[in-house]
């Protein structure tokens, strides 16, 4: 028995030394194997993945913001031109009605000899006065009566004095504040025409108009400036 056992053992011992080296290289085998699955899986794995990704498409370019066109530009120019001449004509209008009060309130009238009454051509002379002054209250004016040389200086002086008033009545008649008028006679003294003739003296038997308070607020009847 004894003998039977350690034959056995023998054998055991040579199959186990046997054994071990193709175990170990079993393993190895395996192990390669197992690593070549698990290599060829992921590979498949990121294939699937990428091929799953449906490729984007680019994305669109900016638009391109465009610049006004040349007819645009045209129009533009032609509205602004159009603007500037309309407001040139409109201060070149202004201007003249402007000048036109200040003339209308500057406007001589004249006298028949011997004479104080306002003639019917010098009604409407005075009348424009009447419309300017009642649009600029500011203003002020002084009345200079003149004669022409016929006559002594001493009644001249009055005749003048009394041509002047009869304008400022006429100022007062039409609602105007008497305070607003200043009067004052120069007689024979400053003649407007130096020959001794009939025309000369016609020129120079006359009222004139001076503006001395609010020359630069004369408004313009009606509202316009």
């Amino acid at each position: 028995m004894l003998r039977l056992g350690v034959r056995f053992l023998t054998y055991m011992a040579d199959s186990c030394a046997r054994l071990i080296p193709d175990t170990a290289t079993h393993i190895r085998g395996v192990a390669m194997l197992h690593r070549g699955l698990i290599i060829s899986v992921v590979a498949a794995g990121l294939f699937v993945a990428s091929c799953g990704q449906e490729e984007l498409p680019p994305p669109p370019p900016p638009p391109v913001e465009e610049g006004p066109n040349q007819d645009s530009i045209d129009a533009a120019r032609r509205a602004a031109e159009e603007a500037a001449r309309r407001a040139a004509e409109e201060e070149a209008r202004r201007a003249a009605a402007l000048e036109a009060a200040r003339e209308a309130l500057t406007a001589m009238v004249f006298f028949d000899f011997d004479m104080a009454e306002i003639r019917s051509d010098a009604e409407g002379v005075l009348q424009r006065k009447v419309d300017v002054l009642r649009a600029s209250p500011a203003v002020q004016l002084r009345i200079e009566g003149h004669a022409d040389e016929r006559g002594s200086s001493e009644y001249n002086l009055a005749l003048g004095s009394r041509r002047a008033e009869a304008v400022r009545q006429f100022f007062v008649n039409a609602g105007l504040a008497q305070s607003r008028f200043d009067v004052r006679s120069y007689g024979e003294e400053q003649p407007r025409e130096m020959g001794s003739n009939e025309q000369s003296w016609a020129q120079n038997r006359r009222d004139e108009f001076v503006i001395t308070a609010g020359g630069n607020q004369i408004q313009v009847p009606g509202g316009g400036q």
